[in-house]
């Protein structure tokens, strides 16, 4: 009997240290939270450039977790960018974010787990167009993530629709991501992970589609990650001059 609870407390302790050094994929999203009532600082800059320009963006981002099942964020973002008809530098659109566990299934050396998330673009930044950055316009992005995560690998997915009321930037999106981890479980956490995602956007009111695939790398520690990655169009049907040519994403995050 000891020996039965002492193989339960290790696989505990590795699968905590799996899902806290797996960390969040880079470009997309997935369910798994940290204990109640800790906060995460973070930034995930982007550095796009399309046939119009190049934007730099830079958001701070800030997350609390009142609950083991519950959070709750804000994210303030600086933008400069480069266009062929303008450029500058301003605070982007502000957003604000919320999730909801509302399914969990944990096993012995896996879990499995939905959340509800919404976003709240406020219109802070300026009409630029830029979509997902700037765009001076109030967004409503409702959605479900999944994630089936174990020690050797991760599945996450995502599915919303993003509601634009006063523009034509209505999009129905979904994601899908893999993660690797190249390092054995151990404690303390150390990883090394890669990542491949992939988003889909489909504009409905303008009927503009992309495909994008991004690969990434991360270190995770036992409270902090590093975030690289590349992201690159597969399938583009948008407006000439429009189309994406590359985004690189270099991020961060610490938890306390």
């Amino acid at each position: 009997m000891k020996q039965k609870i002492l193989v339960s407390i290790v696989f505990g302790i590795l699968l905590s240290g799996s899902l806290l050094a797996q960390g969040p994929p880079i470009t997309a999203d997935k369910p798994i939270m940290l204990g109640g009532n800790s906060f995460t600082t973070k930034t995930l800059i982007e550095i796009r450039n399309t046939d119009r320009g190049t934007a730099f963006y830079a958001p701070l981002m800030l997350h609390y977790l009142p609950t083991s099942n519950s959070l709750v964020a804000v994210h303030i973002p600086y933008l400069s960018y480069d266009f062929s008809d303008t450029s500058g530098s301003s605070i982007a659109d502000i957003k604000v974010q919320g999730k909801y566990q509302f399914f969990r299934k944990d096993q012995t050396g896996k879990t499995f787990r939905i959340v509800a998330k919404t976003l709240q673009n406020i219109p802070t930044g300026k009409e630029l167009d830029l979509i997902g950055l700037s765009t001076g316009l109030y967004e409503g992005y409702y959605g479900v993530v999944s994630g089936y995560e174990t020690l050797k690998y991760g599945i996450s997915t995502e599915v919303g629709y993003n509601w634009v009321p006063d523009g034509t930037l209505d999009e129905f999106r979904a994601k899908l991501g893999f993660g690797l981890p190249l390092l054995k479980p151990q404690y303390p956490n150390k990883q090394i992970n890669l990542y491949f995602e992939y988003t889909s956007s489909l504009l409905t009111e303008r009927d503009w589609y992309q495909l994008l695939y991004a690969q990434g790398i991360q270190y995770a520690g036992k409270n902090i990650t590093f975030d690289l990655a590349l992201q690159l169009p597969l399938v583009q049907n948008v407006a000439e001059g429009r189309e994406l040519n590359y985004s690189v994403f270099l991020g961060t995050r610490y938890t306390f």
